[in-house]
């Protein structure tokens, strides 16, 4: 049987746990244009898979390209940032 002193750090421990399960939802508390953004760009990669299209490009996409190109500065660069050194826009 669990002591007081047992229950009272178990308690705490699922309080302490379901709030940084709250807490990880980072898309919730991005602001409302950036939500739509990337819910547009997630739409475009899905139709663009679905028919077997090549554009538009995922980030990862775009970044293995970037590397065989050798191209500076491409760790720190965005999908759309990618997208405009590679020449794609």
């Amino acid at each position: 049987m669990a002591t007081q002193k047992q229950r009272a750090a178990a308690r705490k421990n699922v309080k302490s746990a379901a709030k940084a399960a709250t807490a990880k939802k980072s898309i919730a508390h991005m602001p409302k244009k950036t939500r739509t953004a990337l819910g547009k760009q997630g739409a475009a990669v899905a139709q663009r898979k679905r028919t077997g299209g090549d554009e538009p490009k995922t980030r990862a996409e775009l970044y293995r390209e970037a590397q065989r190109r050798d191209l500076k500065g491409r760790s720190k660069m965005g999908r759309d940032e990618l997208a405009k050194a590679l020449g794609h826009r």
